[in-house]
């Protein structure tokens, strides 16, 4: 019975070891479908490529990848890690910026001067949209500082062939940037040209007989924010003459909020060629609440505007005549008209000019405005006031402008009905 007993733990023996083999190897084939592997071996030795697919189990994941299997391969997608310092997609180049690298320092020192932009005619445009918007309007760019590559494959890429991208960390753009929550990517390009620009064409067609002229603007502020209402009330273009801040200044372009791109921009003029940039017969209407004859034509009491007024105006006492015989001196300052700027004023094409708050207007502008027969346009503040802000009182001026063209056009369009 021993013996028998013997026997039999003997046959069994040679046994086990097979089968706890054949258990191992079934769980490891399990637990390696859990993975999703790269590839399946099914027992009849087909070895077939499938996707990665976690939380599948092993027969949904076997189903799946042999179906796969007789699908076209898709090509595959060049890794951007396949080299540390440049990035390939789409056929364009981007070089990543290396420690201690200074081509954005450099870069930003130039187009932060006046005196640099206008020797290298390069601008600084800084956020999605904005670099979106000049894109678009045919502005040519340079140079692209980004800190993640989605926000270069955000723009049209047929815009950015022949342009160096530059990758760099977020907080060395951080360091230049004017804005206060900076949006990781900065573009350097041509300062524009209004004649080569192609300006959106809903804008061309709501364009008016309407311009716009800056005379002495000095605050960046208020200089975006006029270009923002010039661009709103469908002015033909604005013109800065020599003294006005840079209309292609970080700050400006950041008030402008994209307002350069829609509507036509000539800075650095000189007064004497400001007419050539106008219609023949246009008129020119200066923005004025102050003046020796606005007082004394507008109000009983010269004190109603105010002293501010009075200062403004000492800058043309200069400008005297002297009797010989008798010694005696008089101003001779242009003579204009002065009217509500709620009036018609837009019989012709118009133009208003905008003075700085702190000098007024020049007097090269009332002496345009008087030889092509325009007025200078009143709006009336409660006593005690000083002055509009020169942002608020170029939108008032512009949107009644705007106001008073589309009524005229209406009237037109009432005759030409009857007739």
């Amino acid at each position: 019975m021993a013996l028998l007993v013997k026997n039999v733990c003997s046959s069994v023996r040679p046994w086990l070891p097979v089968a706890q083999t054949w258990d191992l190897n079934a769980r490891r084939w399990v637990r390696a479908l859990r993975r999703s592997p790269l590839k399946v071996v099914f027992p009849s030795g087909e070895v077939v490529e499938r996707k990665r697919s976690p939380r599948k189990q092993p027969r949904e994941a076997a189903s799946e990848a042999h179906a796969q299997g007789q699908r076209p391969k898709q090509p595959l997608q060049m890794s951007p890690s396949h080299s540390p310092s440049t990035w390939e997609e789409a056929g364009l180049r981007y070089d990543k910026a290396f420690p201690g690298d200074r081509r954005l320092s450099s870069v930003m020192t130039i187009v932060k001067s006046r005196p640099f932009r206008d020797k290298q005619g390069k601008i600084l445009l800084e956020g999605r949209r904005l670099i979106a918007d000049a894109l678009k309007a045919g502005a040519v760019p340079k140079v692209f500082f980004f800190s993640r590559l989605e926000y270069i494959k955000e723009l049209p890429v047929d815009k950015l062939k022949g342009v160096s991208l530059i990758k760099v960390k977020f907080e060395d753009i951080k360091d230049w940037s004017d804005l206060v929550a900076p949006q990781g990517i900065i573009g350097i390009f041509a300062k524009p040209d209004h004649v080569k620009m192609t300006y959106p064409e809903t804008q061309l067609q709501h364009f008016l007989p309407l311009f716009l002229i800056c005379d002495n603007l000095r605050d960046p502020g208020n200089l975006g924010t006029i270009l923002r209402s010039a661009a709103g009330a469908g002015c033909s273009k604005v013109l800065l003459t020599k003294g006005c801040v840079d209309a292609w200044e970080p700050k400006v372009l950041r008030a402008g909020m994209g307002a350069h791109f829609q509507v036509p921009i000539i800075n650095n003029l000189e007064w004497e060629t400001v007419p050539n940039y106008l219609p023949p017969d246009t008129r020119v209407h200066v923005a004025d609440n102050c003046g020796l004859y606005a007082q004394a034509q507008m109000s009983t009491k010269a004190s109603d505007h105010g002293g501010v007024c009075d200062r403004r105006f000492l800058k043309f006492h200069k400008f005297q005549e002297e009797d010989i015989e008798t010694g005696d001196s008089k101003d001779w300052l242009p003579e204009i008209e002065v009217q509500s700027y709620d009036l018609d004023w837009t019989e012709a094409p118009a133009a208003v000019v905008i003075g700085g708050e702190t000098h007024g207007v020049s007097l090269e502008s009332l002496q345009l405005a008087e030889s092509t027969g325009g007025k200078r346009l009143l709006i009336p503040v409660v006593p005690g006031v000083d002055s509009l802000n020169s942002a608020m009182a170029a939108s008032i001026l512009l949107f009644e402008g705007k106001r008073q063209l589309r009524l005229r056009v209406e009237h037109l369009n009432r005759d030409r009905s009857y007739h």
